[in-house]
């Protein structure tokens, strides 16, 4: 096949070194805003550049899209790969709110196109045995879900404008997950956040640290951290307590948490740093499942509607924290 991919930024450049490995990439076009970024990065991977992102549809035959762009673009892009006729593989958010990211996958439905979203935890290795895990009955009755997401430090202040915010741009990833994880839906949330930390926060009306208390429909609990300010490392981690047994995704020799017990294990040597160092092997996964699902050798893991799902949970999320009050999902639609 041959594959166009949209954006040469930081994930766009990790994507493009995966795709030129992936079995059944027979091609890679890469394309950004910035035509001189492009032609770096398809050097430095053995692709071939063109000069806009319109010419990956117009111009360069492509089979398929992966959608590496800045969050502003990508519902738009996403309706040009559907009218097209092109399978597109997009990170998350498809769109920063819900009437764009419906918009979206309305013209994927009409257009009878695929469209597959970047929740990559899906396909980390962790994750996969946790739910085969409780999916089998090992673990009993799940009671408890508690979801960890902590960066190792914040991002660049003209980062949050544009990101949704810290619930919207990371919690979501734990909305998805344990919605994976279970097979339930949430009905109900309670947010809190804090802006206690950097100026930039609060002149950006978001928050550096946040909390939500989520109810699934068959009465499990869960609870879900976030913060930008984890100077320790880059730490995500989910436990699942049940009647027989608990397991913890996340827990490894690179995990950023020292024990407090006598004799405990220490401080990692080289703890995570980032997103793209602790999901290395999951990012690789879902691109090559994505490859086989447009070649037509596989179902699509991760459907657009499952974005959809998440956003719903991550929008309640939003107006719990900022009312200070539990909200049902259907309020959030």
């Amino acid at each position: 096949m041959r594959i166009g991919l949209l954006g040469a930024g930081r994930i766009g450049s990790f994507h493009a070194a995966a795709l030129a490995r992936t079995e059944g990439v027979g091609e890679l076009v890469v394309a950004d805003a910035d035509p001189a970024r492009a032609s770096a990065l398809a050097a430095a991977v053995g692709a071939r550049a063109v000069a806009s992102v319109g010419d990956v549809f117009t111009r360069a035959g492509v089979d398929a899209v992966v959608i590496a762009t800045a969050t502003a673009v990508h519902a738009r892009l996403i309706v040009r790969a559907a009218r097209a006729g092109l399978p597109a593989f997009c990170e998350k958010p498809v769109a920063l709110d819900i009437p764009g990211t419906v918009t979206a996958l309305r013209e994927v439905e009409a257009a009878g196109t695929m469209l597959q979203v970047g929740f990559q935890r899906r396909f980390d290795a962790g994750y996969r045995a946790a739910r085969e895990a409780l999916r089998s009955g090992a673990l009993g009755r799940v009671h408890t879900i508690r979801c960890v997401t902590s960066d190792a430090e914040p991002p660049p202040p003209e980062f949050l404008p544009g990101s949704g915010g810290l619930i919207r741009d990371c919690m979501v990833h734990d909305f998805d997950i344990v919605r994976w994880l279970t097979g339930r839906e949430v009905t109900e949330v309670y947010a809190r956040g804090s802006d206690a930390g950097a100026a930039f926060f609060r002149e950006a009306g978001d928050v550096d640290t946040a909390t939500a208390l989520l109810t699934l429909d068959d009465g499990t609990l869960v609870t879900a951290t976030a913060t930008r300010c984890n100077g320790a490392g880059y730490d995500v981690r989910t436990e699942l307590s049940g009647e027989r047994d608990q397991w913890a995704v996340g827990l490894a020799g690179r995990t950023p948490v020292t024990s407090a017990e006598p004799g405990g294990p220490a401080a990692p040597t080289r703890p995570w740093r980032g997103f793209l160092e602790r999901f290395d092997g999951a990012y690789r996964a879902e691109l090559a499942a994505f490859v086989r699902a447009a070649r037509g050798e596989g179902e699509n893991l991760c459907p657009g509607a499952e974005g959809l799902r998440a956003l719903y949970v991550a929008e309640a999320c939003e107006v719990s924290r900022r009312e200070g009050r539990p909200v049902r999902l259907a309020e959030a639609g």
